[in-house]
């Protein structure tokens, strides 16, 4: 499906030689759209796992695809579940590979950058992996909160250089600056105004 899909929303890529070309990566991308984890991996030539909502895992198609695909899943309602999702995620990037985390927790409700949840930076501060911040566009005008039909629409994939964390990730103090510091990075690249609590799933 990856050549249809790139010339139906005009994919454009820029930044991938950020992107190391082997060795675990933590790829920390902005959401916009559910379709988000459909475009990403087509700018990429290497396969990338995401961490996804458990209700991916509910339905009959889509759970096949999600477990077929070797996409992790989160229960967001759980916290010792969640937990157990991040484990699961660490040995993604222990393997060597690439792992993509949406470190707002869920999509943004208005086109703004939420503050970001702190498993991202104890990901990359646990296993040491290169985080790679990343911005989406487009992807909200292909298939907007309600929409059940995509549309055309222009998407771009931006990756930027990889944040250099440092810490403790054990230490609470730590992974909040971490992240902050992952987060600026994904809005120096996405350009979007910046909302200072969660989003909501």
């Amino acid at each position: 499906m990856g050549p249809p899909l790139r010339a139906a929303v005009r994919l454009r890529t820029d930044g991938a030689e950020n992107v190391p070309g082997s060795g675990p990566v933590l790829l920390a991308s902005n959401h916009l759209s559910i379709t988000d984890s459909t475009f990403l991996p087509l700018a990429l030539s290497r396969p990338v796992t995401f961490m996804a909502k458990a209700e991916y895992f509910t339905g009959r198609l889509t759970s096949r695809f999600m477990r077929a695909s070797g996409q992790v899943a989160v229960d967001r309602d759980n916290q010792r579940a969640a937990v157990a999702s991040l484990d699961a995620c660490l040995q993604v990037l222990k393997d060597g590979r690439i792992l993509c985390i949406y470190p707002e927790g869920t999509r943004s409700p208005d086109g703004r950058l939420y503050r970001g949840r702190t498993g991202v930076a104890w990901l990359a501060l646990t296993s040491g992996a290169p985080v790679v911040p990343v911005a989406m566009s487009g992807t909200d005008r292909v298939l907007p909160p309600g929409r059940l039909l995509p549309r055309p629409a222009r998407v771009r994939v931006t990756f930027g250089r990889a944040v250099a964390l440092d810490g403790d990730p054990a230490d609470a103090r730590t992974r909040r600056i971490a992240t902050d510091a992952v987060m600026d990075a994904i809005a120096a690249i996405s350009g979007q105004d910046r909302a200072s609590r969660y989003a909501r799933p």
